[in-house]
């Protein structure tokens, strides 16, 4: 079987198109797979590192701020969709994929459509609550649209033909066991809070998370640790600020980067962090109880959406970044974590949502949608 996946932009579009192909090549090590990404995007780093082959078209995307500037870049968009379609033809025509996977950003539509046009089966997988533009635009044009989240469906039209398959895990996530990853950390019996915003960090969060630790090093009553991110040098400053000396807090870790997640996502009791599909996913699959600041910086506001499909399950609490401050989020976790009841079923709620089995799905959905 060949298949080609495509998706691009950002990590929670490329993560699912790795997972699954990895999945297939373990159940078909024959397969040949190929990988579309854009020119200058992180898969072209991440899809190497994989270990996959990867060939690139050039595309962007409509600003919808209308300044001079971004009146030059979106016509440039314009010029770029031409190229783009032209240079996904030539790649399509020359590895002549069995089906095409898509997982979103720019880079699907131009790859999707051509390969729709030239009657090659293609499905695309939707990893977010609410689907993004360019999901939406393709989902007539294929024969499937898997879903992360059944909460997504309603936002197709009755004729798309939609199967909810969940989102792939990673196996070190499911592997990580509580007490074994709590003893690796050298932590003790006391509650542990992991609080994040991403690899690139997030002031808001970060901001509010120093409140919040500068508070709990007066009390000792639980274990943090924080990754602030590598973009926000500031951080460091404010908790000192505050009065936190992390040398004489050794319950606290301040990381740039949480480089062992699973570990720390197995050892925590609440996890506080954005409400990106992989993030919530692994929340889910480790059945944890959370507390979700949905950025409001991404298209279609999608994070508020996803943070709500758990909210609505009893599975998580939410504090938008309109209402965030050190003070509200310091208020919050100490009322879960003095509620044992609360904390207890906001983690198996969680745990109901996960898919366990989505990277079999997935690759059901693409070995049906290969046969034609």
């Amino acid at each position: 079987m060949k298949v080609l996946f495509t998706g691009g932009g950002t990590a929670g579009h490329i993560n699912p198109a790795l997972a699954a192909a990895g999945y297939l090549r373990q159940k078909e090590p024959d397969a040949q797979i190929l990988y579309v990404g854009n020119k200058g995007g992180m898969e072209e780093r991440l899809v190497a590192k994989a270990g996959y082959p990867i060939k690139t078209v050039h595309i962007s995307g409509f600003q919808r701020k209308l300044t001079p500037k971004n009146l030059l870049r979106n016509a440039q968009t314009v010029v770029r969709m031409f190229t783009a379609t032209a240079e996904a033809k030539k790649i399509l025509k020359e590895f002549r994929p069995d089906v095409c996977v898509g997982t979103g950003g720019y880079v699907s539509g131009p790859v999707i459509r051509e390969a729709a046009k030239l009657g090659i089966p293609c499905v695309i997988h939707e990893s977010n609550a609410y689907p993004g533009v360019t999901t939406k635009a393709l989902a007539h044009r294929v024969k499937t649209v898997m879903l992360a989240v059944p909460d997504a469906r309603k936002y197709f039209a009755g004729s798309v033909s939609c199967t909810v398959t969940g989102n792939p895990v990673r196996g070190e996530v499911l592997a990580a066991e509580r007490e074994a990853s709590r003893k690796a950390l050298g932590l003790d019996d006391r509650p542990v809070v992991l609080s994040f915003g991403g690899s690139l960090g997030a002031s808001a969060l970060n901001k509010a998370a120093a409140y919040m630790l500068a508070q709990s090093a007066k009390t000792g009553e639980y274990q943090h640790i924080h990754g602030y991110g590598q973009h926000d040098e500031k951080f460091l400053e404010e908790v000192r600020e505050l009065g936190l000396d992390p040398q004489k807090s050794p319950q606290i870790r301040l990381l740039e980067y949480i480089d062992n997640m699973p570990q720390c996502l197995a050892a925590a009791d609440l996890v506080i962090g954005r409400a990106g599909a992989m993030t919530l996913t692994e929340i889910e699959a480790k059945g944890k109880a959370s507390i979700l600041i949905p950025s409001p910086n991404v298209a279609e506001n999608h994070q508020y959406h996803n943070a709500m499909a758990l909210v609505r399950r009893g599975a998580a609490e939410i504090i938008e970044e309109k209402d965030l401050s050190g003070e509200a989020l310091w208020k919050k976790v100490q009322k879960i974590l003095n509620d044992p009841a609360r904390l207890a079923s906001l983690g198996e709620n969680a745990g109901k949502m996960e898919i366990l089995d989505a990277n079999e799905r997935i690759y059901q959905v693409i070995k049906s949608a290969a046969k034609g």
